[in-house]
């Protein structure tokens, strides 16, 4: 059991530098055991050599995870909203043509909007102040979307203001994109894993692809929902093996059927909202109990009314809370009701000090000081919140529900979150 409350970092007990202004700031360099791949030239969330920028693995510098326990929690904030902010940044510059800012200043496919809950007089009024619409139906959950596309000349920000302004009773929605909430390598494509349909009881993992690999012996699909998907990662990989692997690495669920989601492919503007809706609905429709999301990102209200419709067709998320330190916002989707939201432990049974927070924390479960399979065949050292919610996931799939997992983790006292498989490292 860990107890979370001396870890966390109000936003009133300090005073941060807007990250926006911080951005530039120089991170301590990485460690050898930290250093991660430096990006390609112009890859994005999913591009070959891009490294999706995160705490352990910043593209201009890292904070080194060994001294990550030293810093002070106001020093530890500031290098956590400096890489942030940095990413984001990072992102706009190599693809602006496909990635800018909505009205939160939050990353999001260029020129989209997404409708729910609109009649056909406020889709005639849309078309007739110059946006185009195209109407699509999510299966699996019975959800209508209409993606407008904007006027020329027009920001996200500004479009979604006349947007819910022209449609005030129905719901507008950037498409946000959502980060892997741990060490994330997009390498030159392995094989995938896996090919052909697979039944019965299912773990969902909705991420990157997922590459072959000795300890997934399981049965695996595989299905794109992004550009260049599905395509084989280092992150899809290695939680995918902390849910169903077995043999070199041990997951939550050994050898259970995984139907893979990859919802990044080669897309520079990967890992959108859209993209995670249209992959819940694909795992409603196959009948998956338990969905594991190691991503994170805003609030969006498409995603949240998806996964009540999900939750409907008796889907249970399981999602990490991320890595940008708990005085950023609330991580989105472990914040949403209903959802499962996993933190990280160390070696040491210790908060994750870089682990961010939600609305609710469910359980706790290892996060680093282990290590997951990669897409050598072999296995290497993992970091992140991202690696603690798969095994959380398995556990639960094994058990069945909520009820039977908590009797399984370590028992809670006063103050104390949960720890499920808290012995799963395989090192």
């Amino acid at each position: 059991m860990v107890d979370f409350a001396d870890e966390r970092i109000g936003e009133t007990d300090m005073k941060l530098t807007h990250p926006w202004m911080i951005a530039g700031m120089m991170l301590i360099a990485p460690s050898a055991t930290q250093a991660q791949l430096l990006p390609g030239g112009g890859g994005g969330l999913g591009a070959v050599g891009q490294v999706v920028p995160d705490i352990v693995e910043r593209v201009d510098g890292a904070v080194d995870a060994a001294d990550l326990d030293r810093l002070s929690p106001a020093r530890l904030a500031d290098r956590l909203a400096a890489a942030r902010a940095t990413r984001i940044t990072d992102l706009l510059r190599r693809h602006g043509d496909r990635i800018e800012l909505d009205d939160r200043r939050e990353p999001a496919r260029r020129g989209v909007i997404l409708l729910t809950g609109a009649d056909d007089a406020t889709i005639d009024a849309l078309r007739a102040a110059g946006y185009g619409v195209d109407g699509e139906s999510v299966e699996g959950i019975d959800l209508a979307v209409a993606r407008l596309t904007l006027p020329k000349g027009r920001s996200l920000a500004k479009a979604l203001r006349d947007v819910r302004r022209i449609a005030p009773r129905a719901q507008a929605s950037a498409d946000n994109l959502y980060f892997p909430s741990g060490d994330a390598w997009f390498l030159a494509s392995p094989a995938l894993a896996g090919g052909g349909r697979v039944d019965g009881r299912l773990a969902g993992l909705i991420d990157g692809g997922v590459a072959q690999h000795p300890a997934l012996s399981g049965p695996i699909e595989q299905r794109g929902f992004a550009q260049g998907a599905p395509r084989a990662s280092a992150h899809g990989t290695a939680v995918a093996s902390l849910i169903s692997g077995e043999g070199v690495v041990r997951g939550g669920a050994p050898g259970a059927s995984l139907l893979v989601a990859d919802v990044y492919g080669d897309d520079p503007a990967g890992g959108g909202a859209f993209a995670i809706v249209r992959a819940l609905g694909w795992m409603a429709a196959r009948g998956v109990r338990v969905v594991t999301v190691s991503l994170v990102g805003p609030a969006n209200p498409l995603l949240d009314g998806a996964i009540r419709l999900a939750r409907d067709k008796g889907v249970i998320l399981v999602a990490a809370v991320g890595n940008d330190g708990p005085a950023a916002p609330p991580a989105y989707p472990a914040s949403y009701p209903g959802v499962v939201a996993v933190t990280g432990i160390d070696g040491r049974g210790r908060p994750l000090p870089e682990a961010g927070r939600a609305l609710h924390v469910d359980f706790a479960a290892p996060g680093a000081d282990m290590q997951a399979a990669n897409t050598s065949g072999g296995k290497s050292a993992v970091r992140g919140t991202s690696f603690a919610a798969p095994l959380v996931a398995g556990r639960l799939l094994m058990r069945g529900d909520i009820a039977a997992l908590r009797a399984e983790a370590t028992p809670p006292t006063k103050g104390k979150t949960p720890v499920i498989c808290g012995t799963c490292r395989n090192n």
